[in-house]
């Protein structure tokens, strides 16, 4: 696996967009916000991932995988080489991390990037309502 495989299958996903940062790191994100980074460098993880926290701590204990520096208290993983994981399996973390940030991101993102309009309230009819000046102006016979 490598880095053009990663990018291959992230950028198939929805509205997906990359792009270079801190010099030498190829990110991609759904709505602005991060879903997985690769290092473009020889030093580094490889790739790192969103994660559950239950999967976390079951990825981590697989050799080659750890915790995402800085990212670790978010539950990201990092894979220090490209052969740590199956190739199946990468594609369901990069999936599950797509998934995962696109949840997190606000409802109106989340409706704009989906296509689905925004639901508007149901217009009611009702009667005006009287004010109290109606409500004390009574008939007065003549």
């Amino acid at each position: 696996m490598s880095v053009e495989f990663v990018r291959k299958f992230a950028m198939s996903l929805p509205h997906a967009t990359e792009q270079i940062q801190w010099e030498d790191h190829l990110l991609f994100k759904i709505g602005g916000k991060m879903f997985a980074i690769t290092s473009l460098g020889p030093d580094g993880p490889r790739l790192s991932l969103k994660s559950t926290p239950e999967k976390f701590y079951e990825l981590t204990e697989i050799p080659g995988v750890i915790p995402a520096p800085y990212m670790a208290r978010n539950h990201w993983i990092a894979l220090e080489r490209w052969d740590a994981i199956r190739r199946s399996q990468l594609q369901e973390l990069i999936r599950e991390s797509y998934d995962l940030v696109f949840a997190k991101l606000p409802k109106k993102t989340q409706e704009m990037l989906s296509g689905q309009p925004k639901k508007s309230p149901s217009a009611k009819v009702s009667a005006p309502k009287k004010t109290a000046r109606a409500r004390s102006a009574r008939a007065v016979p003549l």
